[in-house]
């Protein structure tokens, strides 16, 4: 009777411990079920802002679609504006530069409904112009005095932002002092899940 005891005792034992030692064990290939991630869409508001002093002067939205959580790398891209000629001072000597707003968006979607966005702007804008000296032998036709032509100035800016979002919210992600002219540039970005 003892050696019963004892045998059950044993046998008792090994199972109490050998519980978390087979709850440890990592499922066969098969049997792993992997969590469900679900697309979302969403929609991505831009607004490039312009002050002067208290003055808002200009206010330019932008938007875009693009869906975050295939697993995948999503992105959207903007672009807009003009090929603004400039004179090279050589022969036929004309070259066409892009001004314009350059917008990359990426998004992926993380935990609790919060999303990581990022955002690559570009802006680009003709300041005003400058009136070129030219030798009396290149043959220019241009609306400023003799001997001179207007060039283009442009004025440029680029930032790049990683922000973590929610569904409804705004952030002001960037302001800047435009150098040449004193004016402010303020950025939004609008992040709405598409229901």
């Amino acid at each position: 009777m003892k050696k019963t005891a004892t045998v059950l005792t044993l046998l008792a034992a090994v199972f109490i411990f050998s519980q978390p030692l087979l709850a440890q064990e990592k499922p066969k290939a098969e049997e792993t079920v992997k969590a469900e991630v679900h697309p979302v869409s969403l929609k991505i508001r831009v607004v490039f802002t312009e002050f002067d002093g208290d003055k808002k002067v200009k206010s330019m939205p932008y938007s875009t679609l693009l869906t975050a959580g295939t697993g995948g790398v999503e992105f959207a891209k903007i672009r807009i504006g003009s090929r603004v000629p400039l004179y090279t001072g050589k022969e036929n000597g004309l070259q066409y530069i892009d001004v314009g707003t350059n917008l990359d968006f990426r998004a992926d979607r993380l935990a609790a409904e919060k999303f990581e966005v990022k955002v690559s702007l570009e802006r680009s804008w003709v300041n005003g112009d400058v009136m070129i000296p030219v030798e009396k032998s290149v043959d220019v036709q241009s609306a400023g005095t003799p001997g001179q032509f207007k060039e283009p100035v442009i004025g440029q800016y680029k930032t790049d932002v990683n922000l973590l979002m929610h569904d409804g919210q705004t952030v002001e992600s960037t302001v800047a002092t435009d150098p040449l002219t004193g004016r402010l540039l303020k950025i939004e970005l609008t992040l709405n899940v598409i229901k």
